[in-house]
């Protein structure tokens, strides 16, 4: 019998909406996207291993592509939680505009590549 705790449920749940989100972002996209974003997208945090964050979150219809995915160092990450990146970026006081201005660059120099 499956565990019923509140985390298994959460877990399963989980478990459950990623099998169903598609996946096209390659590992060779990634590796790109970290190095034209220099570091973490939201504070410019260098020193730190990055994690894909989606811009649109999961849970909330997002799915794993290059237009999506941001690298974000961990406390960005975990605080963003599963906000939309503009809502987080509000309550945090960060430039939204710098970031969405550098978004755009960043996936304009992936179009001219293709």
């Amino acid at each position: 019998m499956p565990s019923r705790t509140r985390a298994a449920t959460y877990a399963r749940r989980r478990k459950r909406r990623m099998a169903q989100v598609d996946r096209d972002l390659t590992a060779e996209q990634w590796g790109a996207l970290t190095a034209a974003w220099g570091g973490c997208a939201y504070c410019g945090e260098s020193g730190k291993a990055l994690q894909k964050d989606c811009m649109l979150p999961i849970s909330r219809g997002g799915r794993y592509t290059l237009a999506n995915v941001v690298p974000a160092c961990g406390s960005c990450n975990a605080s963003k939680c599963n906000l939309e990146v503009t809502t987080w970026m509000r309550r945090k006081k960060l430039d939204e505009g710098r970031f969405l201005v550098r978004q755009v660059e960043v996936l304009a120099s992936f179009a001219a590549l293709d």
